[in-house]
């Protein structure tokens, strides 16, 4: 039945091509995957296969890859996504000697992926379990790892009709959990070779605090904020339902400014944003880096004038976070909210949509007061008003928040201590 669903699938997949930019995107470089590795595969070399979905996936398997790198310099890396949100924005990391498409998940492409790469290894982040790749991996012997992963009840592997696709749960040498209620539902299905050793992403995003980057731009904003008696928000990753949600808020609450880093970076994405502030009366200047000189194409006195900041690039929210007061970290209505670890590791508090309930960071904050849910703009007012008017619950969910991210460090080097 899988392998019907998955050639049904890539019959759709042909047919959006035709319609649409990201959809092609993906399936052309799915197509060009094999060329690329029998182009940059070395004979003879020894290769550890990371595989991510998108970018979120990346940033919990980068911290293993870059210490992996570190400890074992003659082991070549290979990175493949499934996504063009994380390819085309990591298509050229240097921490990976080759940068891929995973092709689609037929017997045959990964018997012939496999035969070109021969991996020792392989590391699946969080939520991938590709059934033909997983089978011919534990056939021909090569130790795999679920890294970061979590499971739930709901999930299709512990569901009745889910029963013989769950078979791809025994194809892995060992899951790296983040929690124990994975250990005791992997368990039920007799899987005992599972640790909790948390997620990978803590140790990127403390990392990434150590070596993020002063900004010009964003710390002249935040700092003419303050000058006005104002205080700054960075919303993370922000949806046009997100949107829907806080702007309304803002617009009425000038006492705020707001630094903007949409999920969908594109000149059209922005137009459509600084319209709809222009609708609701606020200003707004945009912040994009020009690829060739590498700075900022806006200058000061744009930034000064403006309500709202609105990033236009990509790799630079981990780092912006450092100069809100609050941060909303976007997707919670719709998709699902992004990274909050990335907002939290700043030490303010983090407020997110209503979708959160498969994340286990949000479940943590909400309990220990660093994070804050909302469903709707009245939930945003009075949120906001109280940490704006209660310093102490302010300082409590600020400090929550950031040690929360310290306390959790570690995952890296239990997981390589235990694979390698």
């Amino acid at each position: 039945m899988y392998n019907v669903l998955l050639y049904l699938y890539q019959l759709g997949v042909a047919v959006a091509s035709l319609f649409s930019k990201k959809v092609r995107t993906m399936w052309r470089g799915e197509r060009a995957a094999f060329g690329e590795l029998r182009r940059r595969v070395e004979p003879g070399a020894r290769y550890v296969w990371f595989h991510a979905a998108s970018l979120g996936e990346f940033e919990q398997g980068r911290p293993l890859m870059e210490e992996l790198r570190r400890q074992h310099p003659e082991l070549k890396i290979l990175l493949t996504f499934f996504s063009p949100s994380g390819y085309e924005v990591r298509k050229n990391y240097a921490g990976a000697d080759i940068v891929c498409y995973l092709p689609i998940d037929t017997a045959a492409n990964a018997r012939r992926f496999l035969s070109l790469v021969r991996p020792e290894m392989a590391f699946f982040i969080k939520y991938e379990f590709w059934y033909n790749y997983l089978h011919i991996l534990r056939h021909r012997g090569v130790p795999v790892y679920s890294v970061s992963s979590i499971f739930r009840p709901g999930q299709v592997f512990f569901r009745w009709y889910g029963r013989q696709y769950g078979r791809v749960l025994h194809c892995f040498t060992h899951f790296f959990v983040q929690n124990e209620q994975s250990c005791v539902l992997l368990a039920r299905l007799g899987l005992l070779n599972a640790s909790v050793t948390g997620d990978t992403r803590f140790d990127r995003v403390l990392q990434v605090k150590r070596e993020s980057k002063v900004l010009p731009l964003c710390e002249a904003f935040a700092a003419d904020a303050t000058r006005r008696g104002q205080r700054t928000m960075v919303v993370g990753s922000s949806w046009e339902a997100d949107e829907q949600v806080y702007l309304p808020y803002f617009a009425r609450h000038k006492e705020w400014r707001l630094i903007i880093a949409t999920h969908v970076v594109s000149d059209e994405r922005v137009q459509r944003l600084r319209q709809q502030l222009t609708g609701l009366g606020l200003s707004s200047a945009t912040y994009q880096v020009s690829s060739e000189r590498g700075a900022a194409l806006c200058d000061s006195a744009q930034v000064s004038c403006a309500d709202v900041l609105i990033i236009n690039c990509y790799g630079l929210l981990s780092s912006i976070y450092r100069y809100g007061s609050v941060a909303l970290v976007g997707g919670g209505f719709g998709v699902g909210i992004h990274n909050l670890p990335e907002a939290a590791v700043w030490s303010i508090p983090v407020l997110f949509g209503p979708n959160n309930q498969r994340f286990q960071e949000a479940q943590d904050l909400k309990r220990l007061g660093g994070g804050f849910e909302l469903t709707t703009t009245a939930d945003l007012e009075r949120t906001m008003d109280r940490l704006a008017r209660d310093g102490q619950a302010y300082a409590d969910a600020a400090a929550a928040a950031g040690r929360y991210v310290a306390r959790r460090s570690g995952a890296t080097q239990k997981i390589l201590e235990l694979a390698l």
